[in-house]
């Protein structure tokens, strides 16, 4: 069974919510950069960054992090790189907006904080997602959340992007 629990107004409305929430919170967004990670956090966190950045009247840094080697099930799952990084500045004492789709269990955003290190040292590291869903295996959680959507496991949440050529939608798919 497939349930539509947002739309494209409500997605909208979500990051509109989160973009204030960060510019609140960070004073401003001039020490800010906005990195999305691969493959599915890259609309999401291009959105954000043009939304701060429009409210802000500045051009905030974006970038895309492709953490497929950092994943702790790389030895299971074997090399399924989706992309080089792309990060255009130094991020060493930047504030850092992490952003993706959904936080589920919290190895993918583990992950990307490793990353993240390789690259640089950031002031800040905040985390900014559409949906949470729970069901945490790690001590990870968002600063910035679009909508909490508690699931069971035998659920799956499945957000559609124009940007990747579907309709902006979050789906709740059950088996």
């Amino acid at each position: 069974m497939i349930k539509q629990v947002m739309d494209d107004n409500e997605i909208r409305r979500a990051l509109t919510r989160v973009a204030h929430e960060i510019i609140e919170r960070s004073k401003g967004a001039d020490n800010l950069v906005v990195i999305g990670i691969r493959s599915r956090g890259v609309p999401p966190a291009q959105r954000l960054a043009a939304l701060i950045g429009e409210i802000e009247g500045v051009k905030v840094p974006f970038g895309t992090l492709d953490i497929s080697f950092y994943r702790d099930d790389y030895s299971i799952r074997g090399a399924a790189p989706v992309g080089a990084s792309d990060i255009p500045v130094d991020i060493t004492d930047k504030h850092v907006i992490l952003v993706d789709e959904v936080l589920y269990t919290g190895r993918t955003i583990r992950a990307a904080l490793d990353a993240l290190m390789d690259m640089g040292r950031p002031s800040v590291i905040s985390l900014a997602v559409l949906i949470d869903r729970g069901h945490r295996e790690l001590p990870i959680r968002a600063d910035y959340v679009g909508k909490n959507l508690p699931t069971s496991r035998s659920e799956s949440v499945k957000v559609s992007w124009k940007e990747l050529g579907g309709e902006d939608a979050v789906t709740i798919v059950s088996e």
